[in-house]
This record gives C-alpha cells, structure tokens and sequence, in this order.
C-alpha cells in the first residue's frame, strides 16, 4: 500500500477503503443472501451490497432498502442496479471527492482492472479531508483568487500594501472603462430600452459567480492533472454540458421574471440569450485562463481572478446590448 502524501488531496484512495464488506452473487436469492449477512461480520456503515457475477466481476448494486423490501425469492440480478458507478484503484482522494460530489452517493467501491471490488470507499472521506485542511492555507488560497498572498500583507504598511493590491485592481478599473465605452457605443439601443439598465446588474452578477465557480473547480483540478491538451479538451467538454446547464436553467428563470414583471416577450427572450452566451463564454474561460496560465509555468491562483472577472464582464456587456440591438432595435 502506498504512504500517504503531503498533499491530502494526491492520496492514494486505497489508502482509505473499507474491507469488511461482502459481495453477493447475482444468481443468489433475496433470502440466502439475508443468511448470508446474518453470518457475516460486517461494519455498522452499509448503505449499499455489491453483486458479482461468478468471475467476481461488479455487475450491479443494491440498496440495503431496497434488499431488505424485497420478495424473499426474488434473485439479486432482477433487483439489482446495473449502472454501477466505480473508482478505479488508481484513483486519488480528489478523484473521490469528485465522484461524491457529481453522484451523490454515500459510497462507492474501488475496483482493479478487472473490475473486481477490493474495497469501499465512504462519502466521510470528503468531509474529513476538508475538515484536516489547515484554516491559514485556505484563507491564502482565498486571498491568492483574488491576486495576492495573504503573506505579503501581514503587519504591511499602507505604501506596501497599495504596491501589491493596486496592481490587481487595474484590471478591474481598466475593465469598468471598457465596459462603459462599450455601453456609450450602444447608447441608443439602451435609450430606447430602459429594462435593459434594469437586469444589468443581475446579468453582470450572474457571469461573474460562474466565471469564479469555474475558475476554483479548474485550479483544483490542475492540483493533480497536467494541463495536456487531452486533458483540456475532456474538462473543456464537461465545462460545456454543464455551461449549457447553467446558462439554460438560469436564463428560463430571468427570461420568466422579466415577462412577469415588464409584461415585454422580446427584452425577456433577448435578456435571456444573452445570459446564456455570457455563462457559456464565463465557464469558458473558467477553465481557459487557469489552464494557459498553469501551461506558461505562472501561478494561476494570483493572476487567473482578476483577469477571468475583467473578461467576463467585457463579454456580458457585449452578448447584452449586441443582442439588445440586433432584436430589439
């Protein structure tokens, strides 16, 4: 078995499975396999049972409910759930975490190549791992997002601390000036359309929150993956599918408060677009910033805030009024 690493999140997560689990074959019955488990020595923890075929390959799950209520002749492989979601024995606890996270299950065991179970993995593990994480460091990462070290600001002196926060707010102010020339460019359209002013601020706020969600899932993820392009094309497919999610749910939710409130089908469907592009280009570039910064060997954790956050805005207040203008005018 391997040591544990330094880094919590790289660790082996064979190094925090459970082993006093049984499998179950799939061609048992719902009443041997109850006295099987009478006689079995397990744990107090069993959320699901894991089925097998006669090879000992993982061919389904059951839940302990769902065993429990079922006909005491029924066989496991007509109750049992056959898209069984699997850790490879190669994973790490970040990989764990992630799986916990997109699945929502309680548990999920960990495989070899050959598909055969060698242990079980808890959700637990997830909190654990956040809960051992050091408070000092999280608060420097908190502070690195938003483009500095919380080291360099400790006991600092007002002229220390304009040296190293001023620079990072350039990009914002020099963002703030581009949008407003944006926003001069497409001034008619905005005369003309007074919701527009309106749903701004929420349209600006929307993009920004999906920008910084992507941009901290992207720099975890660069903690244990090589930014290849294989890999940036695989994260960059999954941002997409979960971009077109998001842009979707939240521009049918705006679009319908928007007609309920100005009674105005056109702004609504033309405000809802634009959310949708402005979520797809924030997640975007989420991922893309972090990932070219990681690649030109700089600290993505200090420069990649503030730029996500300027571009983002620049791209909302364009999809905005250019879609304004182009429907609406």
């Amino acid at each position: 078995m391997a040591l544990p690493t330094d880094k919590p999140f790289e660790d082996p997560v064979l190094n925090h499975i459970r082993t006093d689990f049984l499998l179950l074959r799939q061609d048992w019955t719902v009443h041997a396999t109850i006295e099987r488990l009478r006689q079995a020595a397990l744990g107090d923890r069993i959320f699901y049972f894991y089925v097998t075929d006669q090879d000992e390959r993982l061919t389904g799950i059951i839940p302990a409910r769902k065993l429990l209520t079922s006909s005491a002749d029924q066989v496991l492989a007509d109750i049992m759930i056959r898209r069984v979601v699997a850790l490879p024995k190669t994973a790490t606890v970040f990989d764990a975490c992630e799986f916990f996270v997109l699945h929502k299950f309680y548990a999920l065991p960990v495989v070899d190549e050959k598909r055969r179970v060698i242990g079980i993995v808890e959700v637990s593990l997830v909190t654990e791992e956040i809960l051992e994480m050091e408070t000092p460091s999280q608060g420097e990462n908190v502070f690195e997002a938003i483009g500095f070290h919380i080291a360099q600001l400790r006991s600092a002196s007002p002229l220390t601390a304009l040296r190293f926060r001023f620079p990072w707010l350039l990009a914002t102010i020099g963002s703030g000036v581009a949008c407003a020339v944006l926003s001069g460019v497409f001034e008619k359209t905005l005369s003309g359309l007074l919701i527009l002013a309106f749903f701004l601020p929420l349209v600006l706020g929307l993009g920004e929150s999906v920008g910084i969600q992507s941009m901290a899932l992207s720099i975890q993820a660069l903690r244990v993956n090589r930014p290849t392009l294989r890999w940036y094309l695989g994260a960059l497919r999954l941002e997409a599918g979960a971009a077109a999610a998001l842009g979707v749910a939240s521009a049918s939710v705006v679009t319908a408060v928007i007609y309920l409130l100005r009674h105005n089908a056109g702004a609504a469907f033309a405000i809802g677009g634009s959310i949708i592009l402005s979520l797809f280009t924030a997640c975007t570039l989420g991922l893309s910033i972090p990932s070219l910064l990681h690649a030109l060997k700089l600290d993505p954790k200090i420069a990649a805030g503030p730029v996500v956050l300027a571009i983002t805005d620049l791209a909302t207040i364009l999809f905005y009024y250019g879609i304004a203008a182009l429907f609406l005018t």
